[in-house]
């Protein structure tokens, strides 16, 4: 077993130094959850949905405790991480509601009866980032244990403390040994066995596209189930028609919340010529307001970078010389802090910043021609996650909904993630669909029946 420090990303102080399970641990913790996978699939529904209902208000009775945790593990302001725990929670609420409407169907055929079941998989792994480890964690484990299977939390090495204790408010809620369990280990240690293991039917990935293709190739000799959330480089379309000041206004938030470690991030924002200047004019003054700082502070609504290398990496994208029209601020000394920044040229398409994600607080202003010129430009990128766009117009709003490949979009906003609606990408954004109403699904087998009359 190794060791990892963790550190907090606004002071670089270390929190804890964290064990890291090995491939034996790994195996061993896949085996508990295939020994607790047939009491769990055979719990009557509604009581694994009080279980569930339990586990909710368990996360909500600790709510501060994990906010704390967060700012201190992985740099989020505190009014962000309380949210995180609330949406933890809340998650857990709506997924409870769901054990009692897993329901097949009775199909017409002729000579008898045909039904349907949803059936769980089995043991699933959910790999969780780093950038928000108690969400995601959740929009995976939620609905996958209200379908009847268990869970094995693969956290990143970087951010493990809540989804940790979150583990131990699971048992404290009275869910049985083996169900849920959380596993902190190194993606080409834990991750990679979690993948590779046999019983472990499916895989719940967010992360780089890179090593979602990875995944991928290595869940295609077991054809084991994959849903995969991906990177991004979203487009904030603005028309001339728009509210500018409201725009403008978002913006900043749209791209530096999270301190831009976001795969929903509008990191590209393309403007209407006609507007164009006067967007840049209103965009300085919303970006100096962005309060970057002390995690801990209530006023602080974005905090330092997850860590050093990650900082070097979002600096390499903003060389001396890069095109800075509108540079933020951030505290000096201590933490893995970086500004919030923007840049604007003709020539955007030479630019690593325009066409690479990024994943820090940088965002490239373009101008377009028309609407045909807006969606050329949204479109051209392997990605294809998020976005928004802004105008006045109800056709022009539905026709750009339509023309631009992404997986979620917000008109007059930069709100797209909600835990009752879908959530997944186009193109190399992701594979499947997370949360909503059908999520359920993408954690049971369909087993058809045909029931003879004679």
């Amino acid at each position: 077993m190794s060791e990892f420090e963790v550190l907090n990303p606004a002071t670089e102080e270390v929190v804890e130094v964290v064990a890291l399970a090995s491939a034996d641990e790994t195996d061993a913790a896949v085996e508990r959850a295939k020994r607790a996978f047939p009491a769990w699939r055979d719990v009557a529904p509604g009581d694994r949905a009080r279980l569930l209902r339990a586990f909710a208000d368990k996360v909500g009775e600790h709510l501060d405790e994990l906010a704390a945790l967060e700012v201190r593990n992985a740099g989020h302001p505190i009014g962000q991480a309380r949210w995180e725990a609330g949406n933890l929670r809340d998650v857990l609420h709506y997924y409870a509601a769901a054990p009692e409407r897993l329901t097949g169907r009775q199909i017409p055929v002729p000579g008898g009866v045909n039904v349907t079941f949803a059936e769980p998989i089995g043991v699933v792994g959910v790999i969780v980032p780093w950038n928000f480890p108690m969400p995601i964690m959740g929009w995976g484990m939620a609905p996958a244990l209200a379908a009847g299977n268990t869970v094995i939390v693969k956290p990143a090495e970087l951010t493990p403390l809540t989804a940790r204790r979150v583990g131990e408010l699971a048992l404290e809620a009275g869910l049985p040994e083996g169900v849920l369990q959380v596993l902190p280990g190194a993606g080409p240690v834990a991750g990679r066995r979690l993948v590779d293991h046999p019983d472990v039917r499916k895989i719940v990935f967010t992360g780089s596209t890179r090593v979602g293709k990875e995944i991928m190739q290595a869940c295609a000799p077991g054809v084991k189930r994959l849903t995969l959330e991906l990177g991004g480089k979203s487009a904030n379309i603005v028309f001339a028609d728009a509210d500018l000041e409201k725009a403008a206004a978002t913006a900043p938030y749209a791209v530096f919340e999270n301190a831009g470690q976001d795969c929903c991030a509008r990191s590209r924002i393309l403007v209407e010529r006609p507007v164009y200047d006067r967007f840049l004019e209103l965009l300085e003054p919303a970006v100096h307001g962005v309060a970057v700082g002390d995690p801990s502070d209530e006023k602080t609504e974005v905090g330092p970078l997850i860590s050093a290398a990650h900082r070097d990496r979002v600096a390499s994208y903003v060389p001396d010389g890069a095109p800075v029209v509108i540079r933020g601020s951030a505290p000096e000394g201590p933490g893995f802090w970086f500004p919030p920044t923007v840049l604007a040229t003709p020539d955007h398409a030479a630019l690593p910043a325009w066409h690479d994600e990024v994943f820090g607080p940088v965002v490239t202003v373009v101008p377009f021609e028309d609407e045909a010129d807006a969606y050329r430009i949204a479109n051209d990128t392997p990605y294809g996650l998020s976005g928004s766009i802004w105008t006045r117009d109800v056709g022009r709003a539905l026709r750009a909904s339509r023309a631009v490949e992404a997986g979620n979009l917000s008109v007059n906003s930069h709100s797209s993630v909600r835990y009752w609606t879908p959530f997944g990408g186009f193109k190399q954004s992701g594979l499947g669909r997370e949360l909503g109403p059908d999520a359920l699904g993408a954690f049971t087998e369909t087993k058809n029946v045909f029931i003879a009359g004679e």
